[in-house]
């Protein structure tokens, strides 16, 4: 990762389905409250690790349902595939590790002969990984007589049974943890290893992550039978690994503060907008006043003037911002309109985060701040680019930012199409 000069502060791998997604959560709040703790602490100086067992497909249409941050890494199929960044450039070093004793066809051939084993779908079916459903009741059995044939044709699997009903096999140099145990080497050779790393799971899939001595780990509260049966087995006296109380992405979040790895507050708990100004860093700027803008639409905060004149105090008096549409206004006037429309998504689906946020120093007092905003109203999903100047060490500006220029750009095709409710 060249975006970091030096060691990741914290570098966090977590799967996805049932980790830092919670599926039974509709409002999605669990995984908000992460997105915004990453984005206000970690992302300009840490690495976020999505591990899956989903294919590119089905990964990328998950981003698609979800509030999900943009990762700096990307491992998919189960630990088959590694990918850098948003444009998700794939490892090559990693592809040639996993071609040894490695044949796709010898696999489906032989897997052919097994009446109980029923194909995923198409997309799910990938370079190093095979994937099937079979019936719990029949799944040792099948693995062990599947194991001692490919054996036989001169192929070093590894068979993993994961979820109740899922069964993959991989090159035997493949899976989660060893897919991370390669980034941990690959990080050490250029002497950028990670300061603390903490895996996350809930499937018999993720057990591999914890499977590395200088990890911590947690098993959200929600984890299945299969990977607590292997924690009792395997890890059950090991204090880096954790059992949570709390489901998916509230779990993670409980893990960070258990270890001591960084601040585990998120913004969204804070109520007391003029009171938190524990972290004053750009990216917890921005974080902080996306959330009011949401909170603020949702009558979750006070109707008071003081917050609005806070937030002009804080704002360039020449400061322009440049709607995605092209129309320009003074930053002032913008938060003059907030007025307006104070509780006007109370009770409604609405909610606003970002992605990325990072910035750069270009002056003795200034930052370059570009992100990712989003806001998801009802059904309608919308997004744009963000560029922000900052400045501080203005004595009048009470938490040390001046908000001086603001220019958004909609993602292609992803522009609201009531752009009279977008206010800033």
């Amino acid at each position: 990762m060249d975006r970091l000069k030096s060691s990741a502060r914290l570098m966090i791998v977590s799967d996805l389905d049932h980790t830092m997604v919670d599926h039974h959560d509709p409002e999605n709040l669990s995984l908000l409250r992460f997105n915004a703790l990453w984005e206000a602490n970690y992302r300009h100086d840490s690495l976020l690790v999505f591990s899956t067992g989903r294919s590119p497909t089905l990964y990328k249409q998950l981003r698609k349902e979800k509030p999900m941050l943009t990762p700096d890494i990307t491992i998919m199929s189960v630990g088959t595939e590694i990918t850098y960044g948003n444009s998700m450039v794939p490892d090559d070093g990693w592809v040639e590790c996993l071609n040894q004793k490695w044949d796709r066809n010898i696999v489906t051939e032989e897997t052919s002969k097994f009446s109980e084993l029923t194909l995923h779908a198409e997309t799910e079916q990938r370079p190093h990984k095979v994937s099937f459903y079979v019936q719990k009741e029949k799944a040792q059995q099948v693995m062990k007589a599947l194991s001692g044939c490919l054996e036989k044709r001169g192929l070093n699997v590894k068979i993993i049974y994961s979820g109740g009903m899922d069964l993959d096999i991989l090159p035997q140099g493949a899976g989660k943890g060893q897919a991370l145990a390669y980034l941990l080497k690959k990080f050490k050779t250029e002497g950028k290893l990670p300061i603390n790393t903490l895996a996350c799971g809930d499937s018999g899939n993720d057990a591999e992550l914890f499977s590395i001595p200088e990890v911590y780990g947690v098993m959200v509260s929600n984890a299945q039978e299969e990977l607590l049966k292997w924690h009792a087995e395997n890890a059950k006296d090991n204090p880096k690994i954790i059992h949570a109380t709390e489901r998916c992405a509230a779990g993670i979040i409980q893990a960070i503060g258990r270890f001591n790895l960084g601040p585990s507050t998120s913004p969204r708990d804070v109520t007391d907008f003029e009171a938190n100004v524990e972290n004053p860093n750009p990216g917890n700027e921005i974080v902080k006043f996306y959330l009011f803008y949401e909170k603020w639409r949702h009558a979750e905060v006070e109707n008071s003037a003081l917050y609005l004149a806070g937030l002009k105090a804080n704002c360039h008096p020449p400061g322009v911002h440049i709607h995605p549409s092209g129309c320009e206004k003074l930053l002032r006037d913008c938060i003059d309109a907030l007025k307006g429309c104070y509780g006007d998504k109370q009770g409604k689906q609405f909610r606003v985060w970002v992605d990325q946020v990072l910035s750069t120093k270009i002056g003795s007092n200034t930052w370059l701040v570009k992100f990712t905003k989003w806001e998801l109203n009802g059904e309608e999903r919308c997004g744009c680019m963000v560029t922000v100047l900052l400045s501080s060490n203005d004595e009048s500006v009470s938490e040390g930012f001046t908000w001086v220029h603001v220019h958004q750009t909609w993602l292609d095709g992803l522009a609201a199409k009531d752009h009279t409710t977008w206010f800033i």
